[in-house]
């Protein structure tokens, strides 16, 4: 009896074992994971290798220096010590079939334990690395505002998720006794660079809003002189922002190279994209933008919405690599866009997930409604 316990104990055992290791093996996963992993080595070999043939002779490669240039590649990336056990081991495996005795028996098993020590401290580092970014990830995600925040003139909600652990999306709602600002913006690139130059951007946000309360025209202006006075800078951000001053029925608003909104008018039953002109920011000196930039004032009556998003959102794809579009966001105003902010983007979101499925989210979606009490 003792011994059928053991059994099934083991057998328990190494069923959730089994369970834990293929966790999320879907045919879907695996074909996309495959597919992002063969691409980075093909990148990895054509930047390793180069051309197939000699610039000075014309002579194609032999695969003799193409595997010497690849294992120089992939070496470097290691630190020199790893570098030196992956190196020795590598010959060792070699040097395994010229040998004989126990020298040659040993040799195997010591360079596989080489290799595997390198791998596993690799492994580590990886952990520590996204431990790290995981940590970054909740910082980014405690500066953005509450998903759900209500004035005595609007009710504003907010959904953003990024592509990788940290993103380039920002959103902000900041309060001031004239009137309240939204912003929303995308920093140019996805991952750590765009998410720290995300951080920047709102500091600069909220120093020029607390000391001058700027128009959106001049604030994003502010922002301009900010990202150009980086000479070595080649970032760029496009922008919305839009003012919602107190005791008044509508909002100023600029566009610098964003997306259009889209505003649904309750009075009209019609939803509208806001195509007002503007360059992106960091494109151009301010002079020079302030002349595209365009300040538009528009009537913003109880009943009314106004949906801000970056480009991840009409862009995102389902597996048969179709677009979810702009069409598809502005027909969902059209039905929704008289109910409260926290609905229409419940709305959205559940739309969007429908839509993509179980395929990979490329960029970051964010997106903010502005709903008129």
């Amino acid at each position: 009896m003792s011994l059928k316990n053991e059994t099934r104990e083991a057998f328990q055992s190494t069923k959730s074992f089994y369970r834990e290791y293929t966790k999320g093996m879907t045919r879907q996963r695996l074909g996309r994971d495959f597919h992002a992993d063969s691409t980075r080595l093909k990148e990895l070999y054509k930047e390793a290798v180069g051309e197939d043939e000699e610039s000075e002779s014309g002579r194609k490669l032999g695969p003799h220096i193409k595997g010497m240039r690849l294992f120089n590649a992939l070496s470097k990336r290691l630190n020199p010590t790893r570098r030196l056990i992956f190196g020795g081991s590598i010959f060792g495996f070699f040097l395994h079939y010229f040998t004989t005795g126990f020298f040659s028996m040993a040799l195997l098993p010591l360079s596989f334990a080489g290799i595997l020590m390198v791998l596993m401290l690799e492994l580590l580092e990886k952990i520590d690395v996204k431990k790290e970014i995981d940590l970054a990830r909740e910082i980014q995600l405690s500066l953005l505002p509450p998903s759900d925040i209500k004035t005595d003139r609007v009710n504003i909600s907010s959904f953003a998720n990024t592509a990788k652990e940290v993103g380039g999306d920002y959103v902000d709602v900041i309060n001031t006794d004239i009137g309240t600002y939204v912003i929303i913006a995308d920093v140019s690139g996805k991952g750590l660079t765009a998410a720290l130059y995300m951080v920047r951007i709102q500091a600069m946000v909220h120093l020029i809003i607390n000391q001058s309360k700027p128009k959106p025209k001049e604030l994003l202006l502010e922002l301009n002189n900010y990202i150009k006075s980086g000479k070595r800078d080649k970032t760029f951000v496009t922008a919305c922002v839009a003012f919602f001053p107190k005791d008044k029925n509508h909002f100023v608003f600029t566009r610098a190279g964003h997306n259009a909104p889209i505003l649904y008018n309750k009075t009209k039953d019609a939803t509208l994209t806001l195509r007002t002109p503007g360059l992106a920011l960091g494109m151009t000196a301010s002079p020079q933008l302030d002349q595209y930039l365009k300040e538009t004032i528009i009537e913003f009556k109880s009943g009314d919405s106004l949906i801000l998003y970056t480009d991840g959102l009409t862009e995102a794809r389902d597996l048969s690599g179709r677009e979810y579009g702009l069409s598809r966001l502005q027909s969902l105003v059209d039905i929704y866009g008289e109910l409260d902010a926290k609905t229409l983007i419940s709305k959205i979101q559940s739309s969007l997930e429908l839509f993509i499925g179980e395929e990979q989210q490329i960029d970051d979606i964010t997106f903010t409604c502005i709903h008129r009490n």
